[in-house]
């Protein structure tokens, strides 16, 4: 019997929309943010609560890491992991670390989170990338999408030919991209995104934020889908610090509306894979 073509793609397509579905969509539950945005609502969804570990806010004790690698130790890093507010951007590492294969990460973050550890026993969002380049052997490439120049004018020199960096004018155009992945990217990926790469029009974050539109780092992340073997994304840059009622709600308005755009893509992205 021979099958048509029509029938082939339909059923592949189906296959991928299955293989999608299966995939862990993980809310990693921090400051119960998560709690107002309603299409997080989904049974299908993993809720790690993390509210009551202490030590984790910005800097990370090592008593926490512990308990917070304990709590997702039952979890693959494939799939989609909301990591709440970029305080917790560090939790990037602890997935990252159960990924046994070289590797590629791509990042997304106004800020390059390069800073030198102050302190040995803490880990920080500002020092994570860093401490992921020092420390896993499985890292072969960052690439830091969308930091601020000047912050990156401090960190130009390091790790060279290991971190990497993609240009705004480049961003959202296939041939750059293109170009860009042959050169630098021969591994699977991972993509951690923090939404202060956004401006204040898209997203709304407790740091201070770059000049992406939502767009814009839709259809960049929808291009890196599509052409690299992707392992597994996480999400963060939750706002947890409004001043009052009005700014709270227009925070959850906007990010809400992110995070489910942002889910979109990456399941529209892979079905048309």
């Amino acid at each position: 019997m021979i099958l048509s073509t029509q029938f082939i793609y339909l059923y592949c397509q189906e296959l991928s929309i299955n293989l999608i579905m299966e995939r862990q969509i993980i809310i990693m539950n921090f400051t119960h943010v998560y709690e107002q945005e309603q299409f997080l609502r989904n049974k299908r969804f993993q809720w790690i609560d993390c509210s009551k570990i202490n030590g984790t806010n910005c800097y990370c004790d090592k008593t926490a890491m512990r308990t917070l690698k304990r709590l997702i130790a039952p979890y693959s890093p494939e799939g989609i992991h909301f990591i709440d507010s970029g305080d917790y951007h560090y939790v990037s590492k602890l997935w990252t670390d159960k990924i046994n294969e070289p590797f590629s990460l791509i990042v997304f973050d106004h800020h390059p989170d390069m800073q030198p550890t102050l302190f040995d026993n803490l880990m920080s969002c500002g020092c994570w990338v860093k401490e992921a380049l020092d420390t896993n052997p499985n890292i072969r490439k960052v690439c830091i999408i969308g930091a601020s120049d000047t912050l990156l004018q401090r960190i130009k020199g390091q790790f060279p030919g290991q971190l990497i960096f993609y240009s705004e004018q480049e961003l959202s155009h296939e041939k750059g991209w293109k170009r860009f992945a042959t050169n630098h990217l021969n591994e699977p990926v991972y993509i951690s995104v923090d939404k202060d790469v956004l401006n204040k029009e898209s997203a709304l974050t407790n740091w201070d934020q770059g000049s992406l539109s939502l767009n814009e780092l839709e259809e960049l992340l929808a291009l890196i889908l599509c052409k690299q073997d992707v392992i597994g994304i996480d999400i963060c840059g939750e706002d947890v610090t409004p001043l009052n009622w009005f700014e709270a709600e227009e925070a959850e308005k906007k990010n809400s509306y992110a995070n489910k755009a942002l889910l979109e893509c990456v399941f529209k992205s892979c079905t048309a894979l």
